[in-house]
């Protein structure tokens, strides 16, 4: 293709299944007497808890609330010594020593050199180091969560004694028995009088497996300071998409259009990151040197790279402008770190256009110019999405919108591996879905009565929404996973197995509510009686519904948006609600973009890993199937192309096993 006709070329838009405005208040960023943003103070109002998890998004200042709060326990609180402890290294510089004095707190945080062990070295000499810190009178020491580990070996029960642990990006740690970082974390808490602050962005893991067992969890104060309040609060950003684009074959490979499929979504006016594929994920090449090459191609052309720091200098093909570019995927450490201290080093926009990584540029890496972050190929952590995620939601004035955009593999009949196309593009789907809810105001549920006064709760702004037949929670650790944990709960029900299925539409949404997440909500809080478990499956599939739906005002009257239709909000019952899937706009969305094919083979992906029928949805179904008969003269047929009749024969026919099963027993 020539040069006139790809600058020509428009670039394609993403489908975004969330699209996220804010009112760009600037209260998020505002800060107190004390030097303090909206999150940092409400952070050190929990000061004196001994186990204190911070659960706050990128961007929110984490780092410098864990400082306030170690100084203030250095100070007042009679702990003698704090330890950080941190992923990477990199992400070490982000509590370097910082002048805190001048906005008006008690104290700097001030740090020796050599207790900053997030350097270059091997890890002999930093557990060495960090085993003669816990002797000597310095306060502060910074480590990667490794030399935390490997250090730890060396320590005995009580060296930890008095001291302050802080653990950021504390989704790495679970109870999982081959989780070192969570065995050490369990043997601070039951063996030394260490306090610990337990920082994130995402609690939740991709893999399922609880961060701490309900028993520790409960020991924790939790603050929790969510997407929408940072969000909202910014001076700049006033937007935020999150959407995908497809590609067959290879990603930088030329398609029907003539362009490869990263050419058609790359903005080259957008700064950009670029999360190559995981060497071990079906769209990686498996050679990542060379599709960052590769990359490099579909751009332009390599004019030089900068010896001194490593950037090279790429004229674009579109527009013939010199184009910086950053390697993070290199093996080369000594290559990668004259890169790594570059980007630690820009100060504006201009110095530098793209980034290119693997494993790096996620957690804790700082770009507030970032506009876009294009991810290519399937993650399978939700924790790494919002992460990832999180690197495009700074705040900075060379932006107004923050773009998402997953470049994943299209599902095709014809294609070998469509099943984990398939499985990929609907795990991609419950990761926006999830975001969709993590980024959306927060209301509060109550019961609604008949007689109740509608103005009574004014004084939330309207943020409370009454429901008749809503029930609350009765114990106090109801309330705490409902007040706390509702964007975890969500996590943990989008990436269920049974759920995944369920979700394009193949099952009733009465099913979904009222039968799969309860089932899922016993199996992860086995503690909660059966009246508590019905509470918080309500306020989860409540707190759902209302966020995936249009709330309007007409005169003194508010309507919402249900299932096609607008409905009194005075007027909402649970049982409506329940007759709603919460998460069905997503599929709506995507079939009306992709080709029937690629809708054809989802369906019949499903359709070979059928849920299992059980007695309570098959029950709940004989109403749906007594109605059916009804309108159309004839049972519903299992060879049907509709999911939900299929689901309905598949009932009947259970039904009748059951029966037979029955007569045969007497």
């Amino acid at each position: 293709m020539s040069e006139q006709k790809l600058e020509q070329t428009a670039y394609s838009k993403p489908i975004n299944l969330v699209q996220v405005n804010y009112a760009q208040t600037g209260q998020s960023k505002q800060i107190n007497s004390l030097g303090m943003r909206e999150m940092q103070a409400k952070a050190f109002e929990a000061r004196t808890a001994k186990y204190l998890l911070l659960k706050a998004p990128p961007a929110s200042g984490k780092s410098r609330a864990l400082m306030f709060l170690a100084l203030d326990k250095l100070k007042n609180q009679g702990i003698r010594k704090v330890v950080v402890a941190v992923p990477e290294r990199s992400i070490g510089s982000s509590f370097s020593p910082t002048q805190l004095t001048k906005f008006g707190f008690f104290a700097d945080w001030e740090l020796n050199p050599k207790y900053n062990l997030c350097t270059v070295g091997n890890d002999g000499s930093k557990v060495k180091a960090f085993l003669s810190f816990l002797e000597s009178d310095e306060k502060i020491l910074i480590c990667t969560h490794a030399t935390l580990r490997f250090a730890f070996e060396g320590m005995t029960d009580t060296s930890l004694n008095d001291c302050l642990l802080a653990i950021d990006e504390f989704h790495h740690v679970s109870t999982d028995g081959q989780n070192r970082l969570g065995d050490v974390l369990r043997k601070v808490m039951t063996k030394s009088t260490a306090h610990i602050i337990a920082m994130t962005g995402s609690y939740f893991r991709g893999d399922s497996i609880p961060v701490l067992m309900h028993e520790d969890e409960i020991k924790f104060t939790k603050v929790t300071y969510n997407y929408y309040e940072q969000l909202n609060g910014y001076e700049h950003l006033k937007s935020l998409g999150i959407g995908y684009h497809f590609y067959k074959g290879r990603y930088y490979k030329k398609q029907d259009s003539g362009l490869s499929a990263l050419e058609e979504i790359l903005d080259e006016n957008l700064k950009t990151i670029i999360h190559i594929p995981s060497v071990n994920s079906s769209e990686s090449s498996k050679e990542k040197d060379e599709e960052v090459s590769h990359i490099i191609d579909c751009i332009g052309d390599l004019e030089y790279q900068d010896e001194e720091t490593g950037i090279r200098y790429v004229k674009s093909k579109r527009s013939g402008r010199i184009l910086k570019i950053a390697d993070l995927v290199k093996d080369n450490q000594k290559e990668r770190d004259k890169v790594v201290a570059y980007l630690r080093g820009i100060s504006s926009a201009d110095d530098i256009d793209m980034i290119i990584a693997l494993g790096m540029a996620k957690e804790g890496f700082d770009w507030p110019f970032c506009q876009h972050a294009l991810t290519i190929g399937y993650r399978g952590s939700l924790t790494e999405i919002i992460q990832i995620i999180g690197r495009a939601t700074r705040d900075s004035n060379n932006k107004t919108h923050a773009q998402f955009t997953n470049l994943i593999a299209q599902p095709d009949a014809v294609d070998d591996d469509v099943k984990l196309a398939v499985n990929n593009m609907l795990k991609a789907i419950t990761a926006s879905l999830l975001m969709e809810q993590v980024l959306a105001p927060n209301f509060n549920f109550k019961p609604k009565y008949d007689g109740d006064i509608d103005d009574e709760d004014n004084e939330d702004d309207g943020k409370t929404i009454k429901v008749r037949g809503f029930k609350l929670p009765t114990s106090q650790r109801a309330k705490a996973i409902i007040e706390s944990d509702l964007n975890d709960l969500k996590a943990r029900i989008l990436q269920d197995d049974t759920m995944l299925k369920a979700m394009p539409g193949n099952v009733e949404p009465e099913v979904i509510n009222t039968i799969i997440i309860p089932k899922i909500i016993r199996e992860i809080y086995p503690d909660l009686s059966a009246e508590d478990v019905e509470a918080v499956r309500q306020y989860v599939v409540v707190d759902a519904v209302i966020k995936n739906s249009i709330i309007e005002e007409q005169g003194s009257k508010k309507f919402i948006r249900m299932a096609g239709s607008f409905v009194d909000i005075d007027d909402i019952h649970i049982d409506l609600i329940d007759t709603i899937n919460p998460f069905q706009k997503a599929f709506e969305i995507l079939s009306k973009s992709v080709t029937t094919s690629v809708l054809k083979a989802i369906q019949d992906t499903i359709n070979v890993s059928k849920i299992e029928m059980t007695q309570e949805e098959a029950i709940l179904l004989w109403d749906k199937i007594k109605e059916w008969v009804a309108k159309t003269g004839e049972q519903p047929n299992i060879q049907s192309f509709d999911q939900k009749e299929q689901r309905m024969a598949q009932a009947l026919v259970f039904l009748r096993e059951a029966k037979r099963k029955r007569e045969e027993n007497g």
